[in-house]
């Protein structure tokens, strides 16, 4: 690789640290825990202040760069797009500029089963692995015709176009809710004092000012002028967290934290398996799933749309309901008047904080009229089976970059025209 690109290393780990994070979202840092094989994350990103972008210019990334992570889970290679700019990296990933192969086609290079097999081969260490740059340089890569890596690029794109109008309907799925209620412009209140009464606050069993926060009575106020307002606990069939899992080498695939995504749950070969005797509940298509610890992920809500059914660890929660459709329900407790609730009802300090099942319960939940419930789960999934195409698609580049290598590239052409046929 080294006769094929430039290279360039992350800052040093103290050059920016956690602690100047802002929230002003005008230049990201990308972690090393962001790079994932072959896109950036981007459902939990955190931003730099513009003064230290400019201090670390140097290590700007430039779009069609390609990141591979060094250090901790090596060997993910990530294209750079436009939506991830500006941006710096961190220590923990290294950045490849190619200058003799398309970048898009070297990032699935790196992602198959032969790229990734000779990365990992250069690791070194034993409790911290990583990589090195002269180790980097070292791995050998497949250079194929300019016909070919084009071809692997363009499926590659228009996985990734499938997945911005993936995101675009889950927007489009909030934003019905909202405008159902009438709350598509509304500002939450956030006055600079306000007060309880102490008959409140022994009633509720919490003294903390956080509960009493005046937005948190004003959802409930509106959504109890509608006509549809429940407590969940009362639509609800099963409530229940899971165990920690006995993991083996068969069985169940186990869902954690990191997998239920906002409105979406992550199922593939990234997933433990465990045996399910001895789990108190299982996992079933309809299901609704609920993260409920860790700082970034806790609340987030999603409709399990997999046939396989799987196994909850003990972070998650398994909402079961035959009363209203279970993709609207995701969607509602992932919008801010179900967000706000949740936030009202986790407990705990800041390291370690836990939304229980029984407060899950306490949520105030619009029971829509059906049409709007039919225009949520639609919407919705739309974004699933747009979601499972990109990932189809590129799953078919992978395969396809392995046949040019194993066969011929008139071979991995053939399997990728009817790859993309199927979808």
């Amino acid at each position: 690789m080294g006769d094929a690109a430039d290279f360039l290393i992350g800052p040093f780990g103290s050059a920016f640290t956690v602690n100047n994070y802002t929230d002003v979202e005008d230049y990201r840092y990308i972690r090393g825990k962001d790079v994932k094989p072959l896109m950036l994350m981007d459902n939990d990103n955190v931003f730099m202040p513009e003064a230290d972008y400019r201090r670390l210019e140097r290590y700007a990334l430039r779009e069609d760069d390609v990141m591979i992570s060094v250090v901790g889970t090596i060997g993910n290679a990530a294209l750079v797009t436009a939506k991830d700019l500006p941006a710096i990296f961190s220590c923990k990933s290294s950045v490849v500029r190619p200058e003799k192969l398309n970048p898009v086609f070297l990032t699935v290079y790196l992602n198959c089963r032969h790229g990734r097999n000779l990365t990992l081969r250069k690791e070194r260490g034993a409790i911290q692995k990583g990589l090195n740059l002269d180790d980097l340089k070292d791995v050998l890569v497949f250079e194929p015709s300019q016909g070919f890596q084009c071809v692997v690029e363009q499926t590659f794109r228009g996985a990734l176009d499938l997945t911005e109008q993936s995101k675009g309907l889950q927007e489009q799925a909030e934003e019905t809710l909202l405008e159902a209620l009438g709350l598509a412009d509304w500002t939450p209140p956030e006055p600079l004092s306000y007060s309880a009464r102490s008959s409140d606050a022994l009633a509720a069993g919490r003294l903390d000012a956080q509960y009493f926060r005046p937005v948190f009575a004003e959802v409930e106020r509106r959504l109890l002028a509608t006509s549809g307002a429940i407590e969940l606990g009362a639509i609800l069939d099963i409530n229940s967290r899971g165990r920690q899992p006995s993991y083996s080498d068969e069985g169940l695939p186990v869902v954690n934290s990191k997998h239920v995504r906002t409105n979406k749950v992550l199922l593939d070969d990234g997933n433990r398996l465990a045996v399910e005797a001895g789990s108190p509940i299982a996992i079933e298509e309809g299901d609704v799933l609920v993260n409920g610890t860790g700082v970034g992920t806790i609340g987030r809500a999603a409709a399990y749309l997999h046939k396989q059914r799987a196994l909850p660890d003990n972070h998650v929660t398994i909402l079961r309901t035959s009363r209203v459709d279970p993709i609207y329900l995701a969607v509602f407790l992932n919008s801010l008047l179900g967000q706000l609730q949740i936030e009202r009802h986790i407990k705990g300090s800041s390291g370690q904080i836990e939304l229980y099942p029984n407060d899950i319960a306490k949520v105030v939940f619009w029971d829509a009229p059906e049409h709007v419930q039919v225009s949520v789960r639609d919407a919705v999934l739309s974004a699933f089976h747009k979601q499972r195409q990109s990932h189809n698609l590129l799953e078919a580049a992978k395969r396809a970059v392995e046949i040019a290598i194993e066969d011929s590239e008139d071979a991995a052409m053939a399997f990728l025209d009817e790859a993309e046929g199927a979808d």
